[in-house]
């Protein structure tokens, strides 16, 4: 495929025959998995799983990319692409059953941190995830609390998924070559989460909420959900700072809070 990259689509696609073979080790795909990538590209990761799967699943946003992808594979039925935009798509309608999704992708850089929050909501149907990602994403992903890099992202991941850091990746494995390093990355999702959460959707809520005003402390950013008393009753320093607490601890914290308005969960939820 010679199609050009689009800036806009944040497209570095990767060509160095080392890093693929050192990716497809990583996923060590079976004929019979239930696999989805997303962005196929140019086809390199395409390519080598095709050779492998019986059949892929392929989520493009570049209309300019699908013919080229839908070609390479060898019968009509082999591979699927579907046009689109991966931050809408239903990941759960390709799920034979629960935790049968495998899901590969070299991300855009400008979408990974939404399309990782998207993914979570449907963790149920997956049985794992392989990106290559911005490094100070993955970063963020492992952070410990008191780390300017601990935030939301670590948070939300920490209560639902197991991260394994694979390998650092170069800008010259890409084309154009990005000004950052990338990494590969494996994610697990758990059937339960690591921690009691009461409610999903407030404990995602409310997690959005504090880190939305991270130099400020709980007193302050949980006003009008909890008291400093209520704070202090439940062991935790109302002077603390969030991106200084467990996340077990936040969990705590937002199984005490009320249910949250839907004015208040849509201005988190655009955090």
């Amino acid at each position: 495929m010679s199609a050009r990259p689009r800036k806009e689509f944040g497209q570095h696609f990767l060509h160095d025959p080392a890093v693929i073979a050192r990716i497809m080790s990583a996923i060590a795909p079976c004929a019979a998995d239930r696999m989805i990538e997303i962005g196929g590209g140019r086809g390199a990761l395409t390519r080598p799983l095709l050779a492998v799967l019986d059949h892929l699943e392929i989520i493009e946003l570049d209309r300019a990319l699908i013919a080229d992808l839908a070609a390479l594979g060898t019968h009509p039925a082999h591979c699927t692409v579907h046009q689109g935009n991966a931050l809408k798509f239903d990941f759960g309608s390709l799920a034979r059953a629960p935790q049968s999704l495998r899901i590969v992708g070299n991300l855009p850089y400008n979408i990974s941190t939404p399309l990782l929050f998207h993914l979570l909501e449907q963790h149920a149907a997956i049985k794992d995830m392989h990106f290559m990602l911005q490094r100070e994403v993955v970063r963020r992903m492992v952070a410990r609390p008191g780390n300017k890099e601990y935030g939301r992202l670590t948070v939300t991941l920490a209560a639902w998924t197991e991260i394994e850091r694979l390998f650092d990746v170069g800008p010259g494995a890409f084309t154009p070559a990005p000004r950052v390093w990338s990494t590969f990355v494996r994610i697990r999702p758990r059937r339960e989460a690591r921690f009691p959460i009461a409610d999903q959707r407030r404990f995602a809520t409310v997690v959005a909420h504090v880190f939305s005003m991270r130099r400020k402390t709980l007193a302050r950013s949980l006003r009008g959900l909890l008291g400093r008393e209520e704070i202090a009753a439940a062991g935790v320093d109302p002077n603390a700072r969030p991106e200084t607490l467990e996340p077990a601890v936040l969990a705590r914290l937002a199984a005490l809070c009320a249910p949250p308005t839907a004015e208040r969960e849509n201005a988190s939820a655009q955090q």
